[in-house]
């Protein structure tokens, strides 16, 4: 094992394995330039004293947690704008889980666990979304369980994803190539039309959609909420699904959500733990598997979609390196105007904007980018996160289309 590996992962007195990563911070503040939250909370003491900072002092003693550790958002900026690869996100987070206060939170508990809370769903969607619309619930939810009252709620689907899926699956097994989908918490509770969008794109480029056996929540919102282990449960899960599915035939694993992809690939490892190593290669975000696709000459055939759209890269996608592969994707689309908006946070990050106590500052980190698409004259705002299309479109006056939508759309 190099120098480097053993610096960034060592085993405490207790046989716990921790992030040494912060081994290698220059103390340059990169990291507190591009912070979302720093720049609008002065009384946040930033990535580089939150993470390697703090953590220096935390591993003499548990008394030094700061509790404004909190108000980190982990959208991974800091991580972007490091030149020495220090996991900055993953250690607040983990002294977040570690040291902080881990009794268990109702509003924690229904944030997270995506996957229960979608099943209670079936067969109410219509009437969870009529309550939680209704001002007298979200105001008892304010009160009782610190959900902020202002933030609008994503609406249930009728029927979810895999339900859906049914009535194309025998059509799917008839393609020569097949591509397995992670489909996700929220397209299969919360849009499925998406995930049909995907199926529409894939099989006009003769490639059929499988569903996994099985899959569970990636697991972002249980990490962030301080649930690390039911978050490594569910990474067993996937990757013996993601294993049995490429052994059964399947090129690879592709996501539609780019948090979902950034977990799945890149942080199974050092955030949890588990090592995904076996599969990692054939974990993709659906914009740079379609990407790839069309640079070898598998392109569907598309006609011209005469719309203006404004493209917000989310904060997740940025720390994969994806924009470029969506980029590329939507400059193929005919008749597309496209307008990048400047990179900024859109301020939610995942459940943190609808937590009473974050919600001014998801807010104020999102205000810059509200401005510019207000101020855009674009039809449509385009981005490959759902929760940033939720941010956008509870905070904006325009619609929020996925990239696949937009393809979609433009086929023949």
């Amino acid at each position: 094992m190099s120098l480097f590996a053993i610096l960034k992962s060592t085993e405490n007195k207790s046989g716990h394995s921790f992030d040494r990563s912060f081994d290698q911070c220059l103390k340059c503040t990169a990291c507190a330039s591009q912070c979302p939250v720093a720049a609008v909370r002065p009384d946040y003491p930033g990535p580089k004293q939150c993470g390697p900072d703090g953590e220096r002092l935390r591993l003499k003693s548990s008394e030094f947690l700061d509790e404004a550790l909190k108000y980190c958002t982990s959208c991974k900026r800091c991580e972007v704008a490091c030149p020495s690869d220090v996991r900055i996100s993953d250690i607040i987070a983990t002294a977040r889980s570690k040291y902080g206060n881990n009794s268990f939170k109702i509003r924690e508990f229904m944030l997270s666990h995506t996957d229960l809370m979608g099943t209670l769903t079936r067969g109410s969607a219509p009437l969870v979304n009529k309550m939680t619309a209704i001002k007298p619930v979200r105001l008892v939810m304010d009160k009782a369980l610190g959900i902020d009252r202002r933030r609008t709620f994503p609406a249930y689907a009728k029927t979810s994803f895999r339900r859906q899926y049914q009535n194309v699956a025998e059509q799917q097994a008839q393609f020569a190539r097949q591509i397995s989908y992670f489909h996700g918490c929220y397209v299969n509770y919360n849009d499925p039309e998406l995930g049909m969008d995907l199926i529409r794109v894939l099989n006009a480029m003769n490639i059929g959609v499988r569903l996994l056996n099985k899959e569970k929540c990636c697991g972002v919102p249980l990490v962030a909420n301080g649930f690390p282990d039911k978050a490594r449960a569910n990474a067993r899960l996937n990757l013996a699904n993601f294993e049995q599915a490429m052994a059964d035939g399947s090129e690879g694993i592709i996501s539609s959500s780019s948090s979902c992809a950034l977990m799945l690939k890149d942080e199974y490892p050092h955030a949890l733990g588990i090592d995904n190593s076996k599969v990692k290669s054939g974990i993709n975000f659906i914009t740079r598997f379609l990407a790839n696709e069309f640079a070898a000459g598998n392109k569907p055939e598309m006609t011209p979609v005469n719309l203006k759209v404004a493209y917000h890269s989310p904060c997740h996608l940025i720390k994969a390196g994806g924009v470029l592969h969506t980029l590329n994707l939507l400059w193929e689309i005919p008749g597309l105007e496209l307008q990048q908006l400047n990179s900024n946070c859109c301020g939610i990050a995942g459940t943190y904007g609808f937590k009473k106590e974050n919600y001014e500052t998801s807010q104020a980190i999102g205000s810059p980018l509200f401005r510019q698409i207000e101020e855009s004259d674009a039809d449509y705002v385009v981005t490959d996160c759902e929760t940033c299309k939720m941010q956008v479109e509870m905070s904006t006056s325009k619609q929020v289309l996925h990239p696949l939508t937009l393809l979609r759309m433009a086929l023949v």
